[in-house]
């Protein structure tokens, strides 16, 4: 069975996001990048599915950037086998990536796609199911438990009022959230391995899609500024604030 695996380039997760000057976007520049978090988790459950001797091999995808590279080899180091690189500036959108994932699953022959349920830059939660639509495949997203056996992966999926078991009979696609597993570490030594595993550099018309955005950013700003609680006698004077200041009762 092949696995292929997403992984994107985000800013780390301990950067405090900053908007740009313009307003356009938030600020990349001399800023540390990293792999998704919900990805790493993507690629710890493929490795492991190889390790149990389920998988034979592990792709690990990117798209954006020249340094999407760092991304793969991250993966790599983790223990995917090769990668792929599909570069482009264009800012990416979620259709626009589930439709150059499909092209690259009927190239390579896929049997599992795994990747995380969402990015943490944009949050969009959407490219899983996209591809999932896109391909016709059954799919098993926020998934925090998965075991596969006789060609049928049963997948434990975090839902409002608890927990739901789906059976999906492969090839299919899985969104891993954040219960799944804990990802490795990936080492100093296994990252100078990594720099031997190959990785194939691709362009989306080399995929026949064209990455173009349909949607128009027209402002991103900050969030405002929280006002400061304050401290009440009783639930009297509570009630009154609620009523005459905030206006909510």
């Amino acid at each position: 069975m092949k696995l292929l695996v997403a992984v994107k380039r985000v800013v780390d997760y301990n950067v405090k996001v900053r908007v740009k000057a313009d307003q356009s976007s938030v600020e990349t520049s001399g800023v540390k990048m990293s792999m998704n978090p919900f990805d790493e988790i993507a690629v710890e459950e493929a490795v492991r599915l190889k390790e149990k001797g389920i998988a034979k091999e592990v792709i690990a995808v990117s798209m954006g950037v020249a340094q999407c590279q760092d991304t793969i080899r991250t993966a790599l180091a983790m223990g995917a086998d090769r990668g792929i690189l599909v570069e482009t500036d264009a800012a990416l959108e979620p259709l626009s990536v589930a439709k150059m994932l499909k092209a690259l699953v009927e190239k390579e022959g896929i049997d599992l796609v795994v990747m995380g349920k969402q990015a943490i830059d944009d949050d969009m939660n959407a490219t899983g199911q996209m591809l999932a639509a896109l391909l016709g495949w059954p799919q098993g997203t926020f998934a925090s438990k998965v075991e596969i056996s006789g060609g049928v992966a049963n997948v434990t999926r975090e839902v409002d009022g608890g927990l739901e078991t789906v059976a999906l009979t492969l090839p299919a696609v899985i969104t891993a959230d954040l219960r799944l597993n804990e990802p490795r570490y990936a080492s100093l030594p296994n990252l100078m391995k990594a720099r031997n595993k190959p990785i194939e550099a691709l362009k989306p018309a080399d995929l026949g899609v064209d990455p173009a955005p349909r949607l128009t950013i027209i402002k991103v700003a900050e969030p405002p500024p929280r006002k400061t609680g304050v401290k009440v006698a009783d639930v009297a004077a509570l009630v009154d604030k609620l009523r005459n200041e905030a206006k909510v009762i």
